[in-house]
């Protein structure tokens, strides 16, 4: 018998395994595909090219969890993109936005909108620091009964009133601002140039179907503004070998350890004795029984297919049916003769903006136009397309001579209207995908060699991304912090003694960040100290 038993061996499980290992726990993993590290993972999708195929880049991995499973040991290396985004523009002008460099860039479009840019930073550095505090704490959970657990619960709120009081009171306004009105109306208040205002706004579509002007926007935008990449804060970067390195790294540290993990081991349920979870079993049949069953799935997986619905409370079911699931992906990887040669920039040699995110989408306007669209007929007539060639940080991905991309694109409809099947048109929309990017680099699309399609269903059905929900579940207010998932289970437990969830559907939520991995471990460490953990 195990002491845990973990269903899934995502990035989140990973870090959740080698943390309870790391405690002297007996740990299983057993993770549903053939390789380890679920939509963090580096495959060969074309002879000779590999490529990060679902997750792309790094920034939001937080440092206690690389210093902790000392992932540079087990090969991990990260390295800065030498220019952070780069917006190609139709009027033949562009954007370059980086560490030196913006201020520069922005005064092209607009002074005023220059001079503003240190104030802009220093508030979102200000508002990010306490988003860096609050991450790796377990959320205030509203809890009913007990007057010992409601003072403990009570005494974390007033630790995050203290974080809060500490702030300005301007900048308190800030962060209120972040947290409920739109990315839009954030940025509109701050700067008047289109190309700034969608250089920093993509951040706040990125993975949310919604409009750049859909209240609570703002704070997508700001979720992807705490990260930091070698000590340096609100940078991004490439994992040297593509995300799975990271996986794989993780999976070194967790197995050094001791944690076993077992691959091609879909888990069919979770077994319940006496109102407990006991074990699982997998889809062939084999059980494995534990103290503690943790769950890295998306929580509509876990509590609508892999749980008795009678095991759960009525209104915490239906809360799970209602869980929201939408980021409006269309996520692409293609294999590549050449660098793209952009209009308003050209050359096919190696430059700075090829290292970039290289952002199709030129104002606030296009992208809500975008999101209209695919609301009305399942996908964008002018989509957003992030392109990130990765080879131009690794040259291990490809070939020597040519290149390999990811296409991160918004907004496409996770389910499509009036009964039409993403199956039937993957196609058609990776066609439309690829012109998008031509309109600005004319070389592209015959310069392409191979593509990988995932659709919003392919990712779902490959990765288990619900919808294909990159987070696990909308950033929004009503599924954030004491909320995510439910209000009175944001401490990682569930209804269920026994069972516990470390994925991304829980604070602070999606991303590459191992927190959800690391905050899971340590409470379900304090119940094992508690001795509140039976045995089975």
């Amino acid at each position: 018998m195990h002491d845990v038993a973990i269903i899934g061996g995502g990035h989140n499980g990973l870090v959740c395994a080698a943390y309870l290992a790391m405690a002297g726990l007996k740990i299983v993993v057993l993770e549903r595909r053939a390789v380890a590290g679920g939509a963090a993972v580096t495959e060969e999708f074309h002879p000779g090219f590999r490529n990060s195929v679902a997750a792309y880049t790094v920034s939001l991995l937080n440092p206690k969890v690389i210093r902790d499973l000392d992932l540079a040991r087990h090969g991990l290396k990260i390295v800065e993109r030498k220019l952070s985004n780069f917006l190609p523009l139709d009027d033949g002008r562009y954007l370059k936005v980086g560490a030196g460099r913006t201020k520069e860039e922005v005064a092209k479009f607009s002074n005023r909108d220059a001079g503003r840019l240190d104030e802009y930073q220093a508030k979102l550095e200000t508002i990010a620091d306490v988003l860096r505090a609050l991450v790796l704490a377990t959320p205030p959970n509203v809890v009913s009964g007990s007057p010992v657990a409601a003072l403990s619960e009570l005494i974390k709120t007033g630790r995050i009133a203290g974080r809060i009081r500490k702030l300005e009171l301007e900048d308190q306004r800030e962060l209120l601002d972040l947290f409920a009105r739109s990315a839009g109306d954030y940025l509109d208040r701050w700067f008047e140039s289109a190309p700034i205002k969608a250089a920093y706004g993509f951040d706040g579509i990125v993975g949310n179907y919604a409009s750049p002007y859909t209240p609570g926007s703002a704070y997508v935008l700001l979720h992807h503004c705490f990260g930091e990449v070698n000590g340096n804060k609100g940078v991004w970067g490439h994992a040297i070998g593509g995300m799975g390195a990271i996986t794989q790294a993780m999976a070194k540290a967790a197995a050094a350890h001791g944690a076993e993990i077992r691959l091609s081991s879909p888990v069919r349920e979770v077994i319940m004795e006496k109102d407990h979870a006991v074990g699982v079993v997998t889809e062939s049949g084999e059980t494995f029984r534990a103290r503690a069953i943790v769950s890295n799935l998306n929580p509509k997986l876990l509590f609508l297919k892999l749980v008795d619905a009678s095991a759960l409370p009525a209104d915490f079911r239906t809360r799970m049916e209602n869980w929201r699931c939408a980021s409006g992906t269309f996520r692409m990887n293609v294999a590549l003769s050449e660098l793209p040669d952009f209009t308003c920039l050209p050359g096919r040699d190696l430059a700075e903006h090829h290292t970039a995110g290289i952002i199709i989408a030129p104002s606030l306007q296009y992208m809500e136009q975008a999101y209209f669209d695919a609301r009305a007929n399942g996908w964008s007539k002018r989509p957003i397309v992030e392109l990130v060639i990765s080879s131009t940080l690794d040259d291990s991905l490809a070939p020597a001579g040519r290149h390999v991309a990811s296409l991160f694109c918004q907004h496409v409809a996770p389910k499509l209207p009036a009964g039409k099947s993403w199956d039937d048109h993957r196609e058609e929309v990776a066609d439309l995908m690829l012109d998008t990017v031509d309109r600005c680099a004319p070389n592209f699309k015959r310069s392409v060699l191979a593509r990988q399609i995932f659709s919003p269903l392919d990712l779902e059905h490959t990765f288990g991304l619900v919808g294909g929900d990159i987070f696990h579940g909308a950033l929004e207010l009503g599924q954030l912090f004491s909320a995510r998932p439910v209000l009175g289970h944001a401490d990682y437990r569930s209804p269920i003694p026994g069972l516990y969830l470390c994925g991304s559907g829980t604070h602070p939520g999606g991303g590459v960040t191992g927190a959800p991995g690391h905050n899971a471990a340590r409470e379900i460490l304090r119940d094992f100290k508690r001795r509140r953990l039976q045995r089975v």
